[in-house]
């Protein structure tokens, strides 16, 4: 275990190999941030989002809760989307779930799980939505994998639903949104190949936008 004086020296030596590697890597770093992915992925401490993808800091703008959820409700969501898109000009966003994830197992298990309930709910009815085809999946850990995949899908297009993503892709011709997995056990990163021009065009059926007055709350549904 790291203790917590361990780790200010840990930090020390971190900072002397990044100037080890560049000696403005700081300088560089304190500059105005410019990412080009927005990743929104779960708090789970054994996905890191910057190592897993291979980027530096300052390469991806990052939001974390639990089983990466993107609620129309929860303003910590829609303001990280809403700045990414705005104000940074992210040209992916991408939202990442796990095998093993410990927030969608909670939500297969029929109890109450007290705090935790309306949180839940939002991957239970991703369940429901879905219940023919993971019901007739017998293995549990295959139908829980399987539920994973399908609550990032849900979420990626919660993602694309919001006014922001929608009126900056008419625009600019992005961002493109993403839904990723990444399998714990061989560190893996898998593409599940949304299809964004799709689903986007599909959805506007009923979740179009982009002609919503621009005093109108800009993630609103």
């Amino acid at each position: 275990m790291v203790t917590y004086e361990q780790i200010f020296e840990n930090n020390k030596k971190w900072v002397a190999e990044m100037t080890a590697r560049d000696a403005d890597f700081f300088e560089k770093l304190s500059r105005d941030q410019t990412p080009d992915y927005l990743y929104i992925g779960c708090s789970d401490s054994r996905v890191p989002a910057n190592e897993i993808m291979g980027l530096e800091p300052g390469d991806v703008f990052v939001h974390r809760n639990v089983a990466n959820l993107v609620n129309n409700t929860d303003l910590n969501v829609m303001s990280v989307i809403n700045f990414a898109v705005k104000h940074l000009d992210v040209k992916h966003i991408i939202v990442c779930g796990h095998y093993d994830c410990g927030g969608v197992k909670a939500a297969m298990i029929p109890k109450d799980m007290g705090i935790l309930n309306p949180w839940l709910r939002t991957i239970r009815d991703v369940y429901r939505m879905h219940a023919t085809e993971l019901d007739a999946i017998t293995d549990e850990r295959l139908r829980y994998n399987r539920l994973v995949e399908l609550n990032v899908k849900e979420q990626a297009i919660n993602v694309i639903k919001t006014a922001s993503v929608q009126k900056h892709y008419k625009k600019k011709g992005f961002p493109i949104v993403h839904g990723w997995v990444f399998d714990l056990h061989t560190g893996i990163l898998i593409d599940l190949e949304i299809n964004f021009k799709s689903i986007l065009k599909d959805i506007q059926k009923i979740y179009n936008l982009t002609g919503i007055d621009s005093e109108h709350n800009e993630d609103g549904e």
